[in-house]
């Protein structure tokens, strides 16, 4: 309750801060009086599900707190990761939180304001060999199976850096885990988050990490490719949740508390 409480006071001082949206940046939001955001709803901490069917998450909280500044609805659109960038090029979306890493490859269709978070590249796995490794290509060369959410980072990572291994792209987390939970797959690469809220999720199933991620990522909102303004609205807003201690906060509940595993789907 307290936190609840915390977060509306930092949205008001927000909505009082920037009291006005042009008319020419995001006519079509103002219009609707609803900004639509993709996320998959299947990636903890970011966004999930709760045990009565409800969102949940790190950016489920953020895309809140950011329409309640905008003074509109929220209307959050599930898609498989794969399908939210076309998505956003066709307009079916307004913007895209779900884990996305900021990558001068998105950036040639897209703005990204951010990054509001940090990540990296890790390995979920049974393997005592696969968790202790340091280097992607220690696992290259190898028969290994490998799987990874399809269209995302880790893809790409594993097609880079791991070419020699079986890569088995998959629609979500879900498929994954269940793959290395019934000895489909030797590994999954996946985000450090991810990788960690598994490990709390099937503690007794004998899943390993790495200690290290191999990469470090800018976790960030993607916004349609003309609406430099749009950018500079969202940013001018992430600017001042930071300053308020909103990010902070959002980081202490989602990504270093873990109680909210217990209320998961």
């Amino acid at each position: 309750m307290k936190i609840k409480k915390l977060l509306l006071a930092i949205v008001l001082t927000i909505a009082v801060a920037f009291p006005g949206i042009t008319q020419n940046t995001l006519s079509n939001i103002i219009k609707n009086e609803e900004i639509r955001i993709g996320m998959t709803a299947n990636q903890p901490p970011y966004s999930m599900k709760t045990k009565n069917g409800k969102l949940m998450g790190y950016e489920v909280d953020l895309a809140n707190i950011l329409a309640e500044s905008m003074g509109v609805k929220l209307k959050i659109i599930e898609l498989p990761f794969s399908e939210l960038m076309p998505a956003l090029q066709n307009g079916k979306v307004d913007a895209v939180m779900s884990g996305m890493t900021i990558t001068p490859e998105r950036n040639l269709n897209a703005l990204f304001a951010g990054p509001y978070t940090l990540s990296g590249k890790s390995i979920l796995t049974k393997s005592k060999v696969l968790a202790e490794i340091s280097e992607a290509e220690e696992v290259n060369g190898k028969k290994y199976k490998i799987t990874c959410l399809k269209g995302s980072t880790s893809e790409k990572f594993v097609r880079a850096y791991m070419p020699d291994t079986e890569i088995i792209p998959v629609e979500n987390y879900d498929i994954g885990v269940d793959m290395l939970l019934d000895d489909r797959a030797d590994a999954m690469v996946a985000d450090v988050p991810i990788c960690l809220v598994t490990l709390l999720r099937y503690q007794d199933k004998g899943l390993a990490t790495l200690d290290e991620p191999l990469t470090i990522e800018p976790i960030g909102m993607a916004l349609p490719h003309n609406e430099p303004q749009f950018l500079n609205l969202v940013e001018n807003y992430l600017s001042a949740l930071e300053l308020s201690g909103a990010l902070q906060l959002l980081d202490q509940i989602w990504l270093k508390d873990g109680q909210w595993i217990l209320n998961m789907k």
